[in-house]
């Protein structure tokens, strides 16, 4: 390669999303700073308990984003277990109930009531 072909590469360079993003984000923060200073101290408290918020609540979403599938999984296993438990007793259910599907009909239903 000769010298003036990595000039002229140089000269023609565009920073990649990579040196983009971080230089966005710490103009961000130095205009939030500035803007900081500006204010009064008033409006100062309000705008950082402002901020405080904000940052709770994207931390919150950020958690909840990275355990979702873990959730699920506690509630499939959960599910599963509930279904195994009522299967179970379905099979231990007294003598004098007889069952429809999902239904029970023990023989105390079927028995007269007496009036009040």
């Amino acid at each position: 390669m000769a010298p003036t072909q990595s000039l002229k590469f140089s000269a023609n360079f565009e920073p990649n999303m990579m040196e983009k993003v971080p230089a966005a984000l710490l103009l961000a923060v130095c205009l939030v700073m500035l803007l900081r200073l500006v204010m009064g101290a008033t409006r100062r408290r309000a705008f950082d308990a402002w901020l405080l918020g904000a940052w709770a609540w994207t931390v919150s979403r950020w958690r909840r984003a990275l355990r979702w599938r873990s959730n699920r999984r506690d509630a499939a296993l959960a599910a599963r277990d509930a279904i195994r438990r009522a299967s179970a007793a379905s099979t231990t259910a007294p003598a004098d109930v007889r069952r429809e599907g999902n239904v029970y009909h023990p023989q105390s239903f079927r028995d007269p009531r007496k009036p009040h």
